[in-house]
């Protein structure tokens, strides 16, 4: 299967769980309709980004997998026959949470899930708070749409993460994302970290001759706390091609689904007349696993 049509729902959420789910299936359904055979879901799609501060009753948000949630999706994915990307709050054991992407196959069997790696704690993002780091490894999830390379927001901004999926033969990299503006910067500022979001993964895409899909929630969430003035997550999910081309660019502000057509032939045309794999220096790499290099 050479050509991908691949679906992304980009929406907002609010504290209703059921409400967050059932609209995220709406997107579902309409993508499918609209002939995608693999649908890509945002990060944490079945409630608020709760991570905003570090509070205990929050760890409420999460469930087991397989758990409610889990199942109401392995259920659409069978009905609607697609491969389906979701990003879950997973409780794994009393006291241990994972920021977990769960990847159904078209009969609503799970076909691999990916733990979140790379584990953020910034004003906003306190997500170390809340999540344990992943432990399940940069492993691409073999479907019938093909190799999935997932992984999740904060994972986007290193290359060590996609090259190794890309290694381990993935097809496509998938990234489910919750970012968003900072109220109090200024307008040029918000501009360039959009900017370097975009840069970076389609950056991967380059450096690997891979497709890159890239589904961010939208919308305005409020800070229940008041420390902040909340986040104004940016939108803008995109899909690029094997040469950083942008195939697909969401808007910034609205709610949407879409379907885009991906070639996943061309990485190997990509690959013969750019051969980074064939030009990389293994045997000069070693530090790379280092902290830093005095």
């Amino acid at each position: 299967m050479s050509k991908l049509s691949v679906g992304i729902v980009q929406q907002s959420c609010g504290t209703d769980k059921q409400a967050n789910i059932n609209k995220s299936i709406e997107g579902i359904r309409k993508c499918a309709k609209d002939g995608a055979g693999l649908v890509v879901l945002q990060e944490l799609h079945c409630g608020i980004y709760f991570c905003q501060a570090e509070e205990v009753d929050m760890f409420e948000w999460a469930e087991p997998i397989p758990g409610p949630s889990y199942n109401q999706f392995a259920a659409v994915a069978k009905e609607l026959n697609i491969v389906l990307v979701t990003s879950l709050f997973e409780k794994r054991a009393p006291g241990l949470y994972h920021n977990t992407a769960v990847v159904f196959e078209r009969d609503g069997s799970e076909a691999g899930r990916y733990r979140k790696m790379h584990i953020p704690d910034d004003p906003a993002y306190y997500e170390k708070f809340y999540f344990t780091p992943g432990d399940l490894g940069f492993e691409p999830i073999q479907t019938s749409v093909g190799k999935l390379g997932v992984l999740v927001c904060w994972d986007q901004w290193y290359p060590e993460a996609a090259r190794l999926m890309a290694m381990a033969g993935a097809e496509v990299l998938i990234y489910p994302t919750a970012i968003g503006y900072e109220s109090t910067d200024s307008d040029e500022e918000k501009n360039r970290q959009r900017d370097a979001w975009m840069i970076s993964q389609r950056g991967h895409a380059v450096a690997n001759g891979l497709p890159v899909v890239a589904v961010n929630r939208v919308g305005y969430e409020q800070d229940w706390t008041g420390v902040t003035k909340g986040i104004q997550f940016w939108g803008s999910s995109f899909v690029a091609g094997p040469q950083g081309e942008l195939l697909y660019e969401a808007t910034r502000d609205k709610e949407l689904t879409q379907v885009i057509e991906i070639d996943k032939n061309r990485t190997e045309d990509v690959r013969r007349i750019w051969p980074f794999f064939r030009d990389r220096r293994i045997d000069a790499y070693g530090d790379i696993v280092k902290r830093y290099r005095d």
